[in-house]
């Protein structure tokens, strides 16, 4: 049933927004009603993120009009949004680590006596708002020693702390476990009790179904569907944010060329901070996952055997030889590659273009005698951008102007051009729409038709479960189980992940 006006607190007619060369929005229709919780989806680049910033002051639109709380409403400037009574928290936190939590909360109100700073008062006020969201920390204690899911709470209480009317989340379980997920989906719950309207965005299709309402699905800058969530299933959302029928969210090609040559071995590797000696072989034509809980160092161990972090003991041998790898570089003239959990931060140079980040790893493949060939780079740029379908206008396009699944086929089109043998994913598909997921498990598979071995580490055992052919489960620091794809078992899995937690 359609509310009526009075029922919505936003309402966006029209919006429509252009960039040189992209119709970002076109005639965008929107309504969130009054203490709502309403999912906003759409593959990476479909307009979410310039619709928000058009919601919260950050854009002006080019046409269109909006209404906020039964009043017109058209922010100039984020300010005016806050003002207005609405709130964003960012997938990228932005907390001052070396303040103190109750400081981050009231930073743009901070209360005083006279000229003082009135610290009764700040942590009284500080106090209420931790815990209506449900956190139980001192106010008083620095930001840098909270865990993840604690900051995002503090973003949360800081949202609230100005007469928030709308709450924008944009990907907010990104970087949390299950156990803190749904210990946000109920503080959620409570706060849409109390009024509070919410606009949710997640690349996690399953999250919707447990907190949502109503969802809105956008598409290449058009709103194609506004609907109760209880009217839909997993596919037709999926069907609705591509414009296609996909057969499996996960695709697992049965006939893969897998082989029982060991491309990759490493035996006894330890690094410090871990006591644990580990060893496991990567075969030829193979996907072997790695899981395990936050903090169970499979990160870490995967930067030791890319030689970012420093190893203490251990082997590594690819394709039978044994190879020194004592830095990054090192492991790239090996042949291994690591795609790191942080793209933007690890992986690229957002303010280069696409045709230099591609040949940032291997300027000796694009050069003669020393001197950089320009045509020959731009050339081998624009194979990997058709290759991979990299969507962007053209290669001199900066890469921080791509969506999260482009910049990630950015990435990998850096490695592809050095050739590697061994490429290790971390994360390969955080923050990336569910099209753009689909597309770089295809690359996977095409890549290993070419002979080369992936390791990929993964928060998400769904999606270790849909493409590996093989799990190894780090617990503390110890590969404590290795599980073939067909004892795949998703609470047997965990079962193993939590084996060194419970001594």
């Amino acid at each position: 049933m359609e509310r009526s006006a009075e029922q919505h607190i936003l309402s966006i007619r029209g919006i429509g927004k252009t960039f040189p060369g992209v119709r970002a929005l076109s005639s965008v229709k929107l309504n969130i009603g009054r203490g709502s919780i309403h999912a906003l989806l759409g593959e990476n680049g479909a307009g979410k993120s310039t619709l928000v910033r058009i919601v919260t002051g950050g854009y002006l639109p080019d046409e269109g009009t909006m209404s906020f709380d039964g009043r017109p409403y058209s922010p100039r400037t984020p300010h005016d949004a806050i003002a207005a009574g609405i709130r964003v928290v960012h997938q990228e936190l932005n907390l001052l680590p070396y303040l103190s939590v109750a400081e981050n909360i009231f930073l743009d109100s901070l209360p005083r006596r006279g000229p003082f700073l009135d610290i009764r008062r700040l942590h009284e006020s500080a106090l209420a708002l931790l815990k209506r969201v449900g956190l139980d920390v001192d106010p008083a204690s620095q930001v840098e020693r909270l865990g993840v899911a604690q900051m995002q709470l503090v973003e949360i209480a800081r949202a609230l702390s100005q007469s928030c009317k709308l709450l924008i989340l944009d990907e907010p379980t990104a970087s949390l476990s299950a156990k803190d997920a749904e210990r946000l989906f109920q503080i959620l719950r409570d706060l849409q009790k109390d009024g509070l309207s919410v606009i949710y965005i997640s690349h996690h299709l399953s999250e919707i179904f447990k907190i949502a309402d109503t969802l809105s699905v956008l598409r290449n800058g058009s709103m194609v569907l506004t609907r109760p969530v209880a009217e839909m299933d997993l596919p037709q959302i999926v069907s609705a944010m591509v414009g296609r029928q996909m057969d499996s969210e996960y695709p697992f090609l049965e006939g893969s060329p897998v082989t029982e040559q060991p491309i990759l071995e490493v035996r006894g590797l330890r690094f410090r901070g871990n006591p644990h000696s580990l060893s496991f072989v990567l075969k030829k034509g193979e996907i072997l996952g790695i899981s395990g809980l936050v903090g169970s160092l499979r990160t870490e161990a995967m930067r030791a055997l890319f030689g970012a972090d420093p190893k203490e003991a251990g082997e590594i041998l690819l394709d039978g030889t044994e190879v020194r790898i004592s830095s990054p570089s090192d492991a790239v003239r090996s042949g291994i590659c690591l795609l790191t959990e942080d793209r933007k931060e690890q992986g690229l140079v957002l303010d280069l273009p696409v045709v230099q980040n591609v040949s940032l790893a291997s300027l000796q493949k694009v050069s003669h005698s020393g001197i950089l060939d320009f045509g020959e780079e731009r050339h081998r740029a624009e194979e990997f951008c058709e290759s991979l379908s990299i969507r962007t206008p053209s290669v001199d396009q900066l890469v921080r102007n791509l969506s999260g699944g482009n910049q990630q086929k950015v990435v990998l089109a850096k490695w592809l051009l050095r050739d590697a043998r061994v490429l290790i994913f971390d994360e390969p598909t955080r923050g990336i729409d569910v099209g753009a997921k689909y597309e770089i498990y295809l690359l996977l598979w095409r890549l290993l038709a070419e002979g080369k071995g992936i390791l990929v580490v993964s928060s998400d055992l769904s999606e270790l479960m849909g493409i590996c052919h093989r799990i190894l489960v780090f617990s503390d620091g110890e590969i404590v189980a290795e599980v073939p794809r067909k004892a795949f078992d998703q609470e047997k899995i965990l079962s193993f992940a939590y084996k060194n937690y419970l001594r």
